[in-house]
């Protein structure tokens, strides 16, 4: 093993992410530094940090979003030959999109919640929509992170009312699955505990993600047993399919009936006091700073064989 390598966090970045970017990327370093020499960088614009050594240095994105987490940064990583932790380009800016991640997932088995994408708010047949999602419905950017942007709405009145104040951009919507929001924490080939997420006012969006005590966690869910492993089975099944690496968040609804519905993989989830990835690894018997350097290994591992390759 190479001891002369250093761990370089990469936080902040210029998405709507950012705040919640750089208090994972302080949590991180600050375990990391107990056992790694460790240097954190804030991004402010979307260009890798000269002097990152491929021969002495792994990079850890902390980048929630946008640059961070659609594949950019990663492929920079990869035309400068730098190992880093986390999901490669191609699997990275697969699960930022939201509607090309579902059809992925959807092709191995697990359940989605139909949906129809759109650019532009006047591209939308509001009775069509209607008519094959029903009244129920949620509209949201396909390619934003943290619940960024989310309407939660009834009927006509309302999806006229929403599609009148978004601007163009790359939209879904989708028809509302109610039931018990869950997630679960991918580490390398095993699903960790399942959280569920109870937000006051019953809809988990950027507000109550990030403010302290607005949402209950109950970590481990109590779930019959069959469900449980329908959801730790999914979830697998859903990194897999999207092509991803080392780890990741993968969360669901589960409908009364007890069938559970994909709503997204998180590539780079947060990583904070409030943060869904430590929750879940806990059910498993990680304290923070052992997931912390469970996270990294992976990447690690890559950089001590491409080492010892180029010996």
């Amino acid at each position: 093993m190479n001891k002369n390598f250093k761990i370089v966090v990469l936080a902040g970045g210029v998405g709507p992410e950012r705040e919640i970017s750089n208090r994972t990327g302080k949590a991180l370093s600050e375990a990391l530094k107990k056992n790694f020499q460790v240097e954190l960088i804030e991004l402010t614009e979307e260009q890798l940090p000269t002097g990152i050594n491929p021969e002495e240095c792994i990079v850890f994105p902390a980048i929630h979003g946008t640059f961070g987490e659609d594949g950019r940064l990663q492929k920079m990583l990869e035309g400068r030959g730098i190992n880093y932790s986390g999901s490669d380009s191609q699997s990275s800016r697969l699960c930022m999109d939201k509607f090309e991640s579902k059809k992925a997932v959807a092709k191995s088995g697990v359940r989605v919640a139909p949906d129809v994408v759109f650019h532009h708010p006047s591209e939308v047949n509001i009775p069509e929509v209607l008519s094959s999602l029903g009244q129920d419905l949620i509209i949201k950017p396909t390619d934003q992170g943290s619940s960024v942007a989310l309407y939660v709405l009834h009927g006509e009145e309302e999806l006229r009312n929403t599609l009148n104040q978004i601007d163009p951009g790359n939209w879904m919507v989708e028809k509302r699955i109610f039931g018990r929001e869950v997630t679960v924490g991918i580490l390398g080939d095993c699903s960790m505990g399942i959280v569920e997420v109870i937000p006051k006012g019953g809809v988990y969006d950027f507000e109550r993600k990030y403010s302290s005590g607005s949402t209950e966690y109950r970590y481990p869910a109590v779930l019959d047993c069959e469900i449980e492993n329908e959801v730790k089975s999914f979830a697998l099944d859903s990194f897999r399919a999207c092509g991803c690496r080392d780890f990741a968040r993968v969360d669901f609804i589960i409908c009364e009936d007890g069938h559970a519905h994909f709503l997204e993989v998180n590539t780079l989830p947060g990583l904070t006091e409030t943060s869904l990835l430590p929750k879940s690894a806990s059910c498993s018997g990680y304290n923070f700073e052992q997931l912390s350097n469970q996270l990294l290994l992976p990447a690690l591992d890559r950089f001590n064989e491409h080492v010892l390759l180029s010996v």
